[in-house]
């Protein structure tokens, strides 16, 4: 029996591999297009960087270290320049679609980070698996802006799965809904009429603000905004301003703010600042042609009718008062259940000319 060589010993040692054979091997060197693997062959194996990772100009020597061991699959033995050609990305494509699969049939919640922005949704890679999330299914409301969520982690459930047409959907919109519904709940169980809450401004229109009470929006309307008069909601709201408000009425999900809070309202005091006899001072808020209405403070207009204006004969309010103009009257009539007060400059007019002339009166 013939001795064998060395070399013959040591080929006869090393084990053989076949194309399509999932082998492991340790990292032996990393370059950043490609890593060299000692997969106890012959010859070394290569994974380049499309074999590894899905994302584009990746850096492989920030993913990998010399000495770390992976799974690979053998795709050709000899690549034409003696070197193994593995491939890394199809392993874990392999494990990724059986873990996604579980997770399909789980209904599983799913955490990965968007690695494309497309014109149609996004992408994101679990286990070297794309899975696409279309736009409609990215959240509850319309996303003019999907450019927001590239490079975020996001949380979706798969929705579809069909590895052999390569078409795996993910959905984030579903547990939106999902968790937005149980804010909801939790919020109605805690809320009533009378409760002062905390809120955001969500929206503001020409009738009113949109308020998120965490779960629900609340409208504030107009008219609830304050005691006194507001031109317009977007001249005291922005989006994002942070509101502590009154729950006037809630009415099967509708919800009905106020700013108004009972211990600011002005009628409280009114009957001793406005009680009949005391000159004030207000503000010519608006005319119409029987008489003006004057703001004494927010919240409290009085009524100057055209006959009490000035003892001498007034046609109408505007021709010879403006609106913003402070005016002094005095109060004649107060009643303060249903918050009218009414009031005279011309009584101020004849008590002047009384002092003016005491031997005539």
């Amino acid at each position: 029996m013939s001795e064998l060589s060395f070399e013959q010993m040591l080929e006869d040692s090393l084990k053989t591999i076949r194309t399509g054979e999932v082998v492991e091997g340790t990292v032996i060197d990393v370059k950043e297009d490609e890593i060299i693997l000692n997969i106890g062959y012959k010859s070394d194996g290569i994974v380049s960087r499309n074999e590894y990772t899905n994302v584009p100009n990746a850096d492989l020597t920030t993913m990998v270290s010399v000495g770390d061991t992976m799974e690979v699959k053998v795709l050709k033995v000899n690549d034409g320049e003696g070197q193994v050609q593995l491939s890394y990305r199809r392993v874990a494509a392999e494990r990724g679609s059986r873990r996604l699969e579980e997770a399909f049939e789980n209904k599983e919640v799913l955490t990965a980070k968007v690695t494309q922005v497309l014109e149609g949704g996004l992408s994101v890679v679990v286990d070297e698996t794309r899975i696409f999330i279309p736009a409609s299914l990215v959240s509850d409301t319309y996303e003019k802006n999907l450019g927001k969520y590239a490079d975020q982690e996001i949380e979706f459930v798969i929705t579809e799965f069909n590895p052999r047409r390569r078409r795996i959907i993910g959905d984030r919109k579903q547990l939106l809904v999902e968790r937005k519904a149980e804010m909801q709940r939790a919020l109605f169980e805690r809320i009533q009429a009378g409760d002062v809450v905390e809120g955001v401004v969500k929206n503001v229109t020409d009738f009113g603000a949109f308020v998120d009470l965490g779960g629900a929006d609340g409208l504030l309307h107009i008219s609830e905004m304050s005691w006194g008069r507001v031109d317009h909601p977007k001249k005291m709201f922005r989006v994002g301003d942070k509101l502590t408000v009154l729950i006037k009425e809630i009415k099967d999900t509708k919800i009905a703010l106020s700013l108004k809070f009972d211990d600011a309202n002005p009628w409280l005091t009114a009957d001793e600042k406005y009680a009949v006899g005391n000159i004030v001072e207000g503000t010519v808020a608006r005319m119409t042609d029987f008489g003006a209405f004057v703001e004494l403070e927010p919240g409290v207009d009085a009524l100057l009718h055209v006959s009490q204006i000035s003892r001498e004969h007034v046609e109408k309010p505007s021709d010879v008062l403006r609106a913003g103009q402070v005016i002094t009257a005095k109060v004649v009539d107060f009643n303060g259940e249903d918050r009218k007060i009414s009031l005279s400059m011309k009584v101020l007019e004849s008590q002047a000319d009384d002092m003016a002339d005491p031997d005539e009166a």
